[in-house]
């Protein structure tokens, strides 16, 4: 071994989460910590490595040039460590384990409540889930395969076509009433919603609907999908969805549809490690994609 003198393990770990979250607060949560706690391990990491690895902006921190390189050799080293421990504490399950990438929304609404029929095919194999937002390198993470929204690109990646994606304006029964809004026409003037991964779907919306954008960028903003539709049920405004995500509210009416689904320039894929593209559990987990029915 060489006399360099690693940081802790400890100080790796808080660095990842603070730079995950651009919080020391958030990750001093996640890792059940005082703030205090988190910024003293990102402070002795820094005089360790002689570097400084965040910028103190207001109320957030935001990763330097060096932290950036840094944060990539740190994830690829616990990731890497993760993997070989779960290896060794489940010894000879690997070969029938599934490591996926998901989408949180797209994996609760749509992957799930699927997957008792690929059990039911294939009851040897199981399957982990772990949550990724965007496209990533299959050498330094673990996966067998990612589902992903957009274009049919990926380095490392063999690219499988799923379904494509139809979004549609809802609102709540009590919110249509109130508001009178009978037409998508009425939605020029009504309170909208925003998804804050989404910043010009409504634009989008309006465009390919030929209406005006008068109120295309304005409305409450929420960062992910499903407190998008938790706020449309709660009548705070009218929210445009993946049909796929709110299948249920439709049926049971806490959500109204408002005009018909509109196709968007994008779809979902399932993206397969090119290394892994071969091996029994993840052909048969392909297999049982291409033959699902879609839904979208």
């Amino acid at each position: 071994m060489s006399n360099v003198p690693l940081p802790s393990m400890d100080a790796l770990v808080a660095f990842e989460r603070a730079a995950r979250h651009q919080s020391f607060t958030a990750a001093a949560g996640e890792l059940n910590l005082t703030q205090g706690a988190i910024s003293r391990q990102i402070r002795v990491l820094e005089d360790r490595l002689g570097v400084l690895l965040f910028q103190r902006v207001r109320r957030r921190v935001v990763l330097t040039d060096a932290g950036r390189a840094y944060l990539l050799e740190v994830r690829r080293l616990l990731n890497s460590l993760e993997s070989a421990t779960l290896r060794l504490m489940n010894p000879g399950d690997q070969a029938n384990v599934l490591n996926l990438a998901v989408l949180p929304g797209f994996a609760t609404h749509w992957l799930i409540p699927r997957l008792p029929d690929f059990f039911s095919k294939h009851p040897t194999l199981s399957v982990t889930c772990r949550i990724r937002l965007t496209p990533f390198d299959f050498v330094t993470d673990p996966f067998d395969a990612a589902f992903h929204l957009g274009t049919p690109t990926w380095s490392g990646g063999v690219v499988h076509h799923l379904m494509e994606e139809s979004v549609v304006p809802v609102c709540s029964p009590t919110f249509q009433s109130a508001r009178g809004i009978r037409r998508q026409e009425d939605l020029t003037g009504a309170p909208l919603l925003q998804a804050a991964s989404r910043p010009a779907a409504w634009a989008t919306w309006f465009e390919q609907s030929k209406l005006p954008k008068t109120n295309a960028f304005q409305g409450s903003t929420f960062d992910n999908l499903a407190m998008l539709s938790t706020a449309a049920a709660a009548g705070l405004g009218v929210a445009l969805l993946p049909t796929f995500f709110i299948q249920e509210e439709l049926k049971d009416g806490r959500l109204v549809a408002l005009a018909q689904p509109q196709r968007t320039k994008e779809s979902y894929y399932l993206v397969v490690s090119e290394a892994k593209a071969g091996s029994p559990h993840v052909k048969a987990f392909v297999q049982w994609i291409e033959d699902a029915p879609s839904a979208g």
